[in-house]
């Protein structure tokens, strides 16, 4: 087997055991209290939310001010900005990320589905790419919800 399979193979393990521990520990009750408003019958958890946006889906590497060295610019995360990077191929890529602090223009219906759904916007339809196709859980968006309407 090749150095990459193996990698590839031991990454997959490595994602599907984190996540059946994770779901286990929900089942078991361990979950944090929740820290926001409810969202589709679900209480989100705005700490767990803020895990997600920053150290998981990385929301604020689009969705931030830069200055003109690249660098975030402190406290203008999830206020927009330019996307810093595209393909080099012709495509239909989305020059501008916009501001997500605080989820402007999205009911909690509308961004569940935007998260649960595969990156569906406010109006119901497909956002342009970079914007990944999020398939989350309920839970998991509604613990994002929660962290971006705290924004």
């Amino acid at each position: 087997m090749s150095t990459v399979r193996v990698l590839a193979v031991s990454a997959a393990l490595f994602v599907a055991s984190s996540h059946l521990a994770a779901q286990s520990a929900r089942s078991e009750g361990s979950q944090p209290p929740s820290t926001g408003s409810l969202v589709a019958g679900l209480a989100g958890n705005a700490e767990r939310g803020r895990y997600l946006v920053e150290s998981v889906a990385m929301c604020n590497e689009c969705h931030s001010t830069r200055d003109m060295s690249g660098q975030i610019i402190p406290g203008r995360e999830f206020m927009g900005g330019n996307i810093p990077f595209s393909p080099p191929w012709p495509n239909d890529w989305a020059a501008v990320a916009p501001r997500n602090a605080g989820l402007p223009g999205y009911t909690d219906a509308a961004a569940m589905r935007l998260l649960t759904e595969g990156a569906i916007g406010r109006l119901g339809t497909r956002l342009r790419a970079p914007m990944p196709r999020f398939r989350m859980n309920a839970q998991d968006a509604a613990d994002v919800i929660a962290y971006m309407r705290s924004r």
